[in-house]
């Protein structure tokens, strides 16, 4: 029961992230938007960063700060540049290619074994992601193509994270992992949001107070509480079924997308399905 909860709460999170982003890019930019979520995480896990530091070596931090990159800070940017002029639910549905490349990665890179039903998903959840492509490509949208890319580099980014992770970091607390990869940036996240000009910003009006609200909450909730609750499911009930959360999220992002007056094309439907079909293949058992 604690397990399904953790489940459909993650879903819920992760896939309301990219409304979020959407409603921060009304008033800040992209850097802004990235800067001012990964800030608010880590303040959230600082008090857990002392222990954190404390209870691990380091070479565990380094791999800590690695995955905070990978994981967190390069995509976070490359999301929000994406969105100032693509859909939240388009990023939502390119977001699902995460576990092709978890497998892909961890074929070439990390010697992972591979079956033959696995790569079918793979090849399966490409043609996803082709079908999405097909009609800006078909009219020449050189604008979608760019900003979907992005979305494409990000999840590959994700897919060295969580192989990362999984090989150096699977014996360390979940909370150290997240307060470690996300407190360690906050100087980071600072300098990004001196360089952006965030904190000379007029905060009086609503829009902007509103973009900046959501962009902490995002922070907040769908990177330090999220991040957390994901490794806690991990170890609750294994990579196999934690690994399913990504099925829910593009329907959530769809939700939040049709309700903000996104038009969701049939074709990009299609694409969805062909790319949880894929998932669902790169994740199934030989003995399923």
């Amino acid at each position: 029961m604690v397990q399904w909860l953790i489940f459909l709460l993650l879903c819920l999170v992760w896939g309301s992230s990219f409304i979020l982003m959407k409603l921060g890019l009304v008033a800040l930019s992209p850097f802004e938007v990235a800067g001012l979520r990964l800030l608010s995480a880590g303040i959230v896990l600082t008090p857990f960063f002392f222990s954190a530091w404390k209870n691990t070596n380091a070479k565990t931090k380094i791999f800590a700060v690695l995955i905070g990159l990978l994981g967190s800070f390069f995509p976070g940017i490359l999301f929000c540049m994406a969105e100032t002029t693509l859909h939240s639910s388009i990023a939502g549905v390119l977001n699902a290619t995460t576990p092709l490349f978890v497998m892909i990665v961890g074929l070439l890179l990390f010697r992972r074994s591979v079956q033959l039903i696995q790569v079918a998903g793979i090849i399966v959840g490409f043609l996803g992601v082709l079908l999405l492509f097909y009609p800006s490509i078909s009219v020449q949208d050189g604008s979608f193509t760019a900003k979907a890319l992005l979305i494409l580099l990000a999840t590959i980014m994700y897919g060295f994270n969580v192989n990362i992770a999984n090989l150096h970091l699977s014996a360390t607390a979940p909370l150290h992992v997240a307060a470690l990869s996300l407190v360690m940036l906050i100087p980071v996240d600072i300098i990004i949001l001196i360089h952006q000009g965030f904190f000379s910003k007029d905060f009086s009006g609503i829009i902007i107070q509103k973009a900046a609200i959501a962009s902490i909450v995002l922070g907040v909730f769908g990177t330090a509480v999220a991040t957390w609750l994901f490794y806690v499911l991990m170890q609750r009930s294994g990579p196999l079924f934690s690994s399913m959360v990504t099925y829910g999220i593009p329907f959530v992002a769809l939700a939040w997308g049709m309700l903000a007056g996104e038009t969701i094309s049939t074709t990009a439907l299609m694409a969805l399905l062909l790319i949880l079909l894929g998932v669902y293949l790169v994740n199934k058992k030989k003995a399923l």
